[in-house]
Formats: structure tokens, C-alpha cells, sequence
């Protein structure tokens, strides 16, 4: 990107797909464009690290908006207010379709590019998780009934995961799968998605009340919000179907505690819970220069995450535990610093990230 593109409307489609397609060879997963009075900010997510990019020029920055409105079937004169949409991947030429999100602030429009990877799902086993994870993980898919919670903050790899697992799953066979989602990031061949629409009326709660009358053996909710939607999980974990659910907290004993919250019946809402996994991700540092900073991490020093995860399988003991003496009493090991500490160690992260990650 550079401002002599800044003399011709004919030419802000073709800065947008080279935009586009720099943040995809960089493996961004959004594109941010804020526009700044006479300049627009881009920045990159980068590894879940906002990394600016590239200052441009009223004019284009102007026009490069209204091409993403246009394509995103926005309303272009509509600055005041937000809007949402999305561009067909073969608007822009790629892998798949990108969602779209403006915002009005004080120094102008601000938008945001989700950039949804076209690539198959990973494999249970290319997210480098733990083994004992992993083996953990792969006991549950399968088992014909019970209850999978995963857990922590935004970006903290949870999608990615529950992806991992219905790819095993569809591999696998034999089972009819449904997933509630919001939004749809990956299609999974074999597997009935379903995005989810709150101005419809289609919420999680709706959504899978209805789905469980499409005889699933399999069900996936992208998120548990609320006392509705955690008895549906429960109840159906407890009557022969399998369940995948997110539910936020920051540790797996406040998962639980959220649960126990959520659902009015404690004695089910434990019974049903078969695995919780808490997880986070930490910057790779980048091999090519070994943290030093070079053109292929655009000089951050990392490329790429890797996950570290504690978890928790229950069996009666703990379950015992919980009913008599409150979650509180529940111990995991090893912990997410314990996870985070083998990574640096073995040199795949470095300390500033675990620094980050732990110092609050």
C-alpha cells in the first residue's frame, strides 16, 4: 500500500484485494481500518496482537470504505450508525468469505475485516495440545453421551478446538452431528451447521431446542448464555446425546461454579459434565529469525500460537467432592503455568509472552 494509489477511484478495488491478500500471507485473522480525519489507520490482528500496518490517505481510505460497503452490501451513505455484513470470497479472491462490521466514531468510521480461513479444520492432533489432552479429548468424541465444557476469554482458541473435534468426529462416522454456531466459520463435511440470528429470533436457546428434535446424536452450542440454554446441554448430555458447549469463565473450577449457576439442577448439571478444558494461546516465536524480528512475522519476533490447557476429567470422587463441598475443593493439575513454562522451556515460546500472559 502506498499514497500514489491515492489519485484514482479505479484504483481502491485494487488496493483493498492487495490488502487483503497481505493480511492473509500474514496470517491475520482481522483487518482494522480507522479512519482518522484526513488518514485511515490499518492494523493487523496479529497472533491476537494488534500490529499497525500502513497509514493511507483521506481519499483513498475514503474510497477503499465505500468499496467495502458496497461489496458487503452495506449502505454506503450510512456512517452514523453500525452495520454488518459479509463479502463473497470470490468477490476478493479468497480462500473464503470475510465478515464485515463498521462502527461510527469521533474521528470517523472505524471498520473490521474477519478474515475466515478456507483451509480444512485441524486435526485433534496438529493443535499441539498436551498428549494426556489430547487422549483425554479423543475418549470423550468417543463416548455416546455426556458433556464437553470449554473455556476461556475471546480468542483463546476455543473454535478452533471444537472444529478439531468435529472433524474427528465426522471421520469417525456413524453420528448425526448438529452444531449452533455464531457465526459459521469453517464448513465441516458431514456435519448439519447452523448459524444462529438474534434479530430473527434464532438464538442458542431456540435453536437448540428445536435441533434436538432433529433427532442429533451429537450437539454442539457454540456458547451457553444462559439458564435456558445450560439445562437444554445438561438435559440432553443426561438422555444419550453427546454435548459440546463453551461456557466463559477462567478457570475449569469457575466453569463449574458457572454451571452450577446457570443450572437449577446441581446433582444433573454434575452428572452430565464429563471434561472441562481451559485454555489459552501464546505466541510462537518465529523460526525464521528466532524472535529477532523479520520480514516473514513483519518484525513481531512470532509467528503463529500454540495452546496451553489445563483441563479436568470427572469422575465420582470429584463429583462427590463438588456436591458436598463446593467446587472450590477441586484441584487441576497441571495448571496453565505449568503448561506454559514446558513451552518455554523447550524454546517454542519465550518468557516476555508467558510474562504476559501471567502477570496480571
Amino acid at each position: 500500500m502506498n499514497d500514489s494509489l491515492d489519485g484514482s477511484e479505479r484504483q481502491a478495488p485494487r488496493a483493498l484485494e492487495r490488502l487483503v491478500e497481505r493480511a492473509s500471507r500474514a496470517g491475520a485473522s482481522d483487518i482494522h481500518l480507522q479512519m482518522l480525519g484526513d488518514s485511515a489507520q490499518i492494523s493487523f490482528r496479529l497472533d491476537g496482537v494488534m500490529t499497525p500496518i500502513d497509514t493511507l490517505n483521506n481519499p483513498l481510505a475514503e474510497r477503499m470504505v465505500g468499496r467495502i460497503k458496497y461489496l458487503a452490501r452495506l449502505k454506503t451513505y450510512q456512517d452514523s450508525l453500525p452495520q454488518d455484513g459479509r463479502i463473497g470470497k470470490a468477490e476478493l479472491g479468497c480462500a473464503s468469505d470475510i465478515r464485515v462490521a463498521t462502527y461510527p466514531t469521533v474521528t470517523g468510521e472505524k471498520i473490521v475485516l474477519r478474515l475466515f480461513t478456507g483451509a480444512p479444520a485441524k486435526t485433534l492432533r496438529d493443535l499441539q495440545l498436551p498428549s494426556a489432552a489430547c487422549d483425554d479429548l479423543e475418549a470423550f468424541l468417543r463416548r455416546n453421551c455426556g458433556l464437553l465444557l470449554l473455556t476461556g476469554p475471546a480468542g483463546s482458541g476455543k473454535t478452533t478446538t471444537i472444529y478439531a473435534c468435529l472433524r474427528y468426529l465426522a471421520e469417525t462416522g456413524g453420528r448425526h452431528i448438529i452444531t449452533v454456531e455464531d457465526p459459521v466459520e469453517q464448513i465441516v463435511p458431514g456435519v448439519m451447521q447452523t448459524e444462529i440470528c438474534e434479530a430473527r429470533g434464532l438464538s442458542f436457546a431456540t435453536a437448540s431446542r428445536h435441533l434436538l428434535r432433529q433427532d442429533p446424536q451429537v450437539l454442539v452450542i457454540g456458547e451457553i448464555r444462559d439458564e435456558e440454554t445450560a439445562t437444554i446441554a445438561v438435559r440432553a448430555a443426561l438422555t444419550g446425546h453427546l454435548v459440546i458447549a463453551t461456557l466463559h469463565g477462567g478457570s475449569c473450577r469457575t466453569v463449574l461454579e458457572r454451571l452450577l449457576v446457570l443450572c437449577p439442577d446441581k446433582y444433573a448439571a454434575l452428572s452430565s459434565t464429563e471434561l472441562v478444558f481451559n485454555q489459552r494461546l501464546l505466541r510462537r516465536v518465529c523460526k525464521d529469525c528466532a524472535g529477532q524480528g523479520c520480514e516473514n512475522c513483519l518484525g513481531t519476533g512470532y509467528q503463529g500460537r500454540v495452546p496451553i490447557v489445563e483441563w479436568l476429567r470427572l469422575d465420582e470422587r470429584i463429583r462427590r467432592e463438588a456436591r458436598e463441598n463446593g467446587s472450590e475443593t477441586i484441584k487441576v493439575c497441571p495448571s496453565l503455568q505449568d503448561c506454559a513454562q514446558t513451552l518455554v522451556r523447550d524454546g517454542i515460546t519465550d518468557s516476555k509472552e508467558y510474562q504476559n500472559m501471567f502477570s496480571s
